[in-house]
């Protein structure tokens, strides 16, 4: 990504694989020896977008190595000059919370249960800043009322079980922020919310963005979301940069096919479909694959069932409830509302051999 500003965080050829055991590896990230890069400039908002699995979070997590321990990495990610690839775990810990801090996607498995929120926020503020627990405490308290927590003194001696899922997201900004740092990892922090919540939140890191003058690397699927926050879109599918630039650019005049169909695949409140097009649908539109009609996936064929049989042939359990169906004697309606297919075929031998002890049917 070409920028007159100064780039923040350079990350150049970045290649991520995880090792799967008999010398076997899993590339997650620069499949096919075509390695990501992308820059996130200072007082900037860069967004990686893209589906589920294109590799969006192990990009992001491999700033700080917040990977597990069988994954290697190779290129280059530049911190300010640093080669943070190279760098030691000492050094890695000094930047973490400090000088680069991380919101995850889920709070309540990122915040610790056991410590109350006042000792998570001053954890922290000691180790980094090297304040007194009194200071401490009084800057928890700050950083609580910043991220618009209310009665935050009474909420430094809550629990995380004790807070709403919003108010546990809040907790987790105020920590990534209680060092003020330069570049903010933010993990799709709004997925596990609901959609007023969640505009909340978004509005909340846009104007923490602004007062501490830090750039964010914002990873989402949303492309609405995107659309608002975002300064510059890397878009990313099986882990590989498809395209990037400017928001405003992406969205109106994108160049990539799989661009094109990532926005295409917005849902329209104009009209009523019988089917949502998927990414597949619009790509093989463009490529003219198919006349310029989008294709379906092939169906598969229906398992012949009785009518009062109201389980879908798609169902994984709709074999065994076919063949529970038709053993069943006295053509008794499907049980498979309330049972698995293993109980369905258990109640149609049970059936069976209630039928045989009655001489008289």
């Amino acid at each position: 990504m070409t920028t007159d500003m100064t780039a923040l965080l350079s990350i150049q050829d970045l290649q991520v694989a995880f090792r799967m055991g008999r010398g076997q590896m899993a590339e997650a990230v620069g499949r096919g020896g075509q390695g990501v890069s992308f820059d996130v400039p200072e007082n900037t908002t860069v967004a990686l977008v893209g589906e589920s699995g294109s590799g969006k979070s192990v990009t992001a997590m491999s700033v700080l190595n917040l990977l597990p321990d069988n994954a290697e990495r190779r290129g280059r990610i530049l911190w300010r000059g640093q080669d943070l690839l190279q760098a030691g775990l000492r050094d890695l810990q000094a930047l973490r919370g400090k000088e680069i801090a991380c919101v995850f996607q889920d709070p309540m498995s990122s915040l610790n249960p056991v410590f109350t929120v006042g000792q998570q926020l001053c954890e922290p503020l000691r180790k980094h800043m090297g304040l007194a627990k009194a200071q401490a405490w009084t800057r928890a308290e700050a950083l609580l009322a910043e991220v618009g927590i209310p009665e935050p003194r009474r909420r430094l001696a809550s629990y995380p079980h004790e807070m709403s899922g919003g108010q546990q997201q809040r907790v987790m900004i105020a920590m990534a922020l209680a060092c003020e740092p330069k570049l903010l990892i933010a993990d799709e922090p709004t997925t596990a919310l609901d959609v007023t919540i969640q505009r909340q939140i978004i509005e909340l890191l846009a104007k923490l963005k602004q007062q501490h003058r830090m750039s964010v690397l914002f990873i989402s699927h949303d492309l609405g979301l995107v659309g608002e926050i975002a300064d510059q879109v890397v878009v990313m599918r099986h882990g590989q940069v498809r395209e990037q630039g400017p928001v405003a650019r992406i969205f109106a005049a994108p160049e990539d096919a799989y661009t094109k169909a990532l926005l295409a695949c917005r849902p329209s409140l104009e009209g009523n479909p019988r089917r949502l097009m998927v990414i597949d649908d619009h790509m093989a539109a463009q490529a003219g694959a198919t006349g310029g009609r989008p294709t379906t996936a092939p169906r598969r064929p229906r398992t012949p069932m009785p009518p009062w049989c109201w389980r879908s042939s798609r169902s994984p359990r709709a074999s065994g409830c076919a063949r529970a169906c038709s053993a069943s004697v006295n053509s008794r309606p499907c049980r498979t509302s309330i049972f698995s297919s293993g109980a369905a075929t258990r109640w149609a031998w049970w059936a069976s051999r209630a039928r045989a002890r009655r001489p008289w049917a």
